[in-house]
């Protein structure tokens, strides 16, 4: 019997075809950042075979190391290394384009008819369940990092300082990472083997159009000159903007606030949006007011249940601020015109973190691994959410206060969801679809 003959690699991708891939893909992309990881894997490694899953993992341990959404950023890698710079910039932005849109749409809706008795009974099931969604990413994290005593008491370490004494997060991270350098350098087998390769599947579909050993394309090649061009391009792209709402507005309108208070957040998104959202509650709430703490809850809801990096939820924030805060304008053009900025300043590092590195990464197709301070800020992440779970359930479950006693419908609420997410697994989107339903019912 004559054997099959063996698969051929798939053929070349166009600009156009990949186009249209990476814009199909921003409107499916649910499922936070293991999803949306699952996903591309299944289309580009297994399905479509653009790229051998060596490589992509390869690509996917470097965006782990990164602030930012790694998922977002690890379709602009590939997309860079299959069509140069401009393909990254259209994988990575169709990653976020469709999410500004629909979630812009979604916020002024929100504002505009957030007080009838049906939106405010939806919203009003769905804040039990964030807290559980919370309480999950918490426990999802813990179990993955926290493998010895050191990374334990990190943990509770920075839940106590923002909890009891109200810490500022860049200030817990910059700890986290200066206590994981010195005990690496100590003690560095407390961290080794405290990651994983997010289980993907190490089973070869045939050759891939990047395979193991195709040559790293001319335009992935190092050069000092190709770095100094994408630092100034990226200098120059967050500085023009930045100036000009400077010139136009002053440093205290809150469009060059939201400017210069999104560019440090995207710096400081290790562990994913979850680690990043008590900083921006911080600077959002409670220094700037640009939203309530009500409000960040039903943002978070809106923002789970649309496609796109979870951390879109900052275009929520940025969308509210404008429509609430900004004078002498429509309150509509002035919240898209924020969510706009909030989303150029929060997203323009990860572009610039994959066209300036990715040809440093290239060099070697090893696998990289997590150094000692970031296994350590990994850890304090875990406190940090789960310090978010303790401040998103204070407002959810007793929303008058201590005096008032909790809300129960609220409490049993946020109960059956942690049931459904930690026991059943079931999924965000029909946890938080179940979840409305029953608070309009029960405010019927």
């Amino acid at each position: 019997m004559p054997s099959s003959p063996p698969p051929t690699a798939p053929a070349a991708v166009s600009l156009r075809q990949a186009f249209v891939f990476w814009l199909k893909l921003g409107f499916i992309s649910f499922g936070g950042p293991a999803g949306q990881i699952a996903l591309l894997h299944q289309e580009l490694v297994e399905k479509r075979r653009w790229i051998s899953e060596r490589r992509f993992l390869h690509a996917l341990n470097y965006c782990m190391l990164l602030p930012g959404p790694e998922a977002q950023q690890l379709a602009t890698y590939i997309g860079w290394l299959m069509h140069r710079s401009w393909g990254g910039i259209i994988a990575g932005g169709l990653f976020v384009l469709p999410s500004l849109f629909i979630l812009s749409g979604l916020s002024w809706l929100y504002l505009a008819l957030g007080q009838l008795p049906l939106v405010a009974g939806l919203f009003y099931g769905i804040k039990p369940a964030i807290v559980a969604i919370v309480l999950q990413a918490a426990l999802r994290i813990g179990q993955r990092t926290l493998k010895n005593r050191l990374l334990w008491s990190l943990a509770a370490a920075s839940f106590v300082a923002l909890a009891l004494f109200g810490l500022p997060f860049p200030l817990i991270v910059l700890a986290a990472a200066a206590v994981g350098y010195l005990a690496g350098q100590r003690h560095p087998a407390l961290f080794a083997g405290t990651r994983g390769s997010h289980g993907q599947s190490t089973t070869a579909s045939g050759p891939a159009l990047i395979d193991d050993d195709t040559p790293t394309p001319a335009h992935a090649r190092f050069s000092l000159a190709g770095l100094l061009r994408v630092l100034l391009a990226g200098s120059l792209l967050w500085a023009v903007p930045l100036l000009l709402l400077l010139s136009h507005y002053g440093w205290q309108h809150p469009f060059t606030q939201m400017g210069w208070f999104f560019t440090k957040a995207a710096l400081l998104t290790f562990g994913g949006a979850y680690a990043v959202l008590p900083y921006v509650y911080q600077g959002a709430v409670s220094h700037y007011g640009w939203l309530s703490a009500g409000q960040m809850m039903d943002g978070l809801a809106l923002g789970e249940s649309t496609p796109g990096p979870l951390i879109m939820v900052v275009a929520f924030v940025g969308f509210v601020g404008g429509y609430q805060h900004v004078a002498g304008s429509t309150p509509w053009l002035a919240g898209a015109m924020a969510a706009c900025l909030v989303t150029w300043f929060t997203f323009l590092p990860s572009f610039l973190f994959i066209l300036a590195g990715g040809p440093l990464i290239e060099r070697t197709h090893g696998t990289l691994s997590l150094t000692a301070p970031l296994t350590a800020i990994t850890a304090a992440v875990v406190g940090v959410i789960a310090n978010l779970a303790l401040f998103f359930g204070w407002h959810a479950l007793w929303p008058q206060g201590w005096q008032a006693g909790p809300d129960w419908p609220a409490v049993l609420l946020a109960l059956a969801a942690a049931l459904a997410l930690l026991r059943y697994k079931v999924g965000v989107i029909p946890v938080l679809a179940a979840a409305a339903l029953c608070g309009w019912l029960l405010r019927l």
